[in-house]
């Protein structure tokens, strides 16, 4: 059985998520790790929970989405793997933390590229790459089919969706994939968002104003 571990990290209060079932492989989604002890209470998390990470996986790659990358790339010696749309933003990491006022050390060239109907495995589970751009070129959503749960970056939030006016955005692009690549889905299905609360599909076809 899936479980998730949400830790809620950097000034900008990006969720981060931590997924691992009975064999104890886990893999690490949108690391936005910023200080310190943020690095070690993911780090406690994993020990004391026995658990073995296997992989970075990134939704996409804005900044605060990326801060701790690098740490956990090297402290786990794992690989991070993103759609290779979104490969530019890697590469203006630095740039793009510095125009919202932070510092940040480079983030290096992904170790593996996602494409849509991947599909990511780690002990027992297998998650369903969905790739929905609009927020950036290359976003990406993980769909635990098994377990009805959703890694949904900022695609979509609790009634309202991603911004658009960021390199690569596009308002038009963003709420088609919405409507036709997640709409779709069971109503029953957490949707676990890139920042805020959870919500659900049924929730948001019934209520998220932009897509009603």
């Amino acid at each position: 059985m899936l479980e998730i571990k949400k830790f809620i990290v950097n000034p900008i209060q990006e969720n981060t998520y931590l997924l691992y079932d009975e064999t104890k492989e886990c893999i690490i989604v949108d690391a936005g790790f910023y200080y310190g002890e943020e690095e070690d209470e993911v780090d406690y998390f994993i020990e004391k929970n026995g658990l073995k990470p296997v992989r970075l996986i990134n939704t996409h790659c804005h900044f605060d989405h990326l801060m701790g990358i690098e740490y956990l790339r090297n402290r786990y010696n794992i690989g991070f793997d993103v759609h290779r749309e979104d490969e530019f933003l890697i590469e203006r990491a630095v740039e793009q933390a510095a125009r919202f006022g932070f510092e940040m050390k480079p983030v290096a060239k992904a170790d593996n590229y996602l494409v849509e109907n991947d599909v990511v495995r780690f002990g027992n589970t297998d998650l369903n790459v969905i790739h929905v751009p609009g927020h950036s070129p290359g976003h990406v959503v993980l769909h635990a089919q098994n377990d009805k749960m959703l890694i949904v970056g900022d695609v979509l939030f609790y009634g309202s969706i991603g911004r658009t006016d960021l390199p690569g955005g596009d308002y038009n692009t963003l709420i088609n994939g919405i409507k036709s690549k997640l709409l779709c889905l069971p109503e029953d299905i957490v949707v676990y968002c890139g920042h805020g609360p959870e919500t659900t599909i049924g929730f948001e076809k019934s209520y998220n104003p932009f897509l009603t």
